[in-house]
């Protein structure tokens, strides 16, 4: 048995192991928080256009019966 744990603490594999666990953890933990930023940010630009879309001047047609 302790052969093993000397083996096993003289072993830089598993140093290895962690340190790409934890660079993908942290490349996880960038794209998520990028993605929702920018969803919130596109959010809220899709909410200007339908706020500025909604102008009841936009959708307003003149009355044919008003004449020209």
């Amino acid at each position: 048995m302790r052969s093993l744990l000397r083996r096993w603490h003289h072993d830089e594999a598993a140093q290895d192991l962690i340190e790409y666990a934890l660079l993908a953890a942290f490349v996880a933990l960038v794209t998520l928080l990028g993605v929702q930023l920018i969803g919130s940010n596109m959010n809220s630009v899709y909410r200007g256009w339908d706020t500025a879309t909604q102008d009841p001047a936009l959708v307003e047609t003149p009355d044919p019966a008003a004449g020209s």
